[in-house]
């Protein structure tokens, strides 16, 4: 892991999501967590000051964490208790199956190399009345904007830590073994191939993939 990814490229995505669309769409969508959480690509704890009161627990997974960020952050979630595995959502999550009422997971699936095995990965430790809460941005409807979004790509993940502007977010949800109950797409402010959103609900499907962890 060079210096640029570890040190360098998370201070510059904590000042790019600053955004106050951005902004606005943490405060709406993260304070409908409950319960136990877990969050995917928890970065540099962007999310802990919009938690609530009903939130008892938080996981935080990410390999480029920010320590000292969460921290000064994780005051805004009062007495919550916040534990950080700084590894993969790919791999094996040390959290107890089935005791998680929350998934979050926030501008971070365009950046693991397999998202769909970490939200496979996650699934199982949901609870069945649990929910997946995503904000994404990803592939445009529009053909120009979708044109533009991979030409730009090859450039784009090398500067940005790996992010792909092209995924099809609530494809690769329901791939995982979700079902998504609350889609909503727009585009936010700034380029259009940076800038096309989804966020929504989802729910565990009766179908789902297992990882084995004997090939992981």
């Amino acid at each position: 892991m060079g210096a640029y990814q570890k040190y360098i490229l998370p201070r510059l995505i904590d000042c790019a999501m600053r955004n106050k669309q951005m902004v606005r769409l943490r405060q709406q969508c993260v304070s409908a967590a409950r319960g136990k959480v877990l969050e995917i690509g928890i970065g540099s704890g962007m999310n802990l000051p919009y938690y609530s009161s009903e939130v008892e627990h938080i996981y935080g997974v990410d390999p480029f964490m920010q320590q000292k960020m969460i921290a000064g952050r994780s005051l805004a979630t009062s007495a919550v208790p916040v534990d950080l595995f700084e590894q993969s959502a790919e791999d094996y999550l040390p959290v107890e199956y089935a005791s998680i009422d929350t998934i979050v997971v926030t501008w971070s699936l365009c950046s693991i190399p397999d998202p769909s095995r970490a939200l496979a990965r996650a699934r199982p430790l949901l609870k069945r009345t649990g929910q997946l809460i995503f904000i994404e941005h990803g592939l445009a409807p529009n053909d120009k904007v979708a044109a533009w979004q991979q030409k730009l790509n090859p450039v784009w993940k090398k500067i940005a830590g790996g992010c792909d502007l092209a995924r099809k977010i609530d494809k690769l949800i329901e791939s995982a073994g979700f079902e998504i109950l609350k889609l909503n797409t727009c585009f936010l402010e700034g380029p259009r191939p940076l800038t096309y959103t989804y966020h929504g609900v989802a729910v565990p499907s009766n179908l789902h993939r297992v990882i084995d962890d004997s090939v992981a």
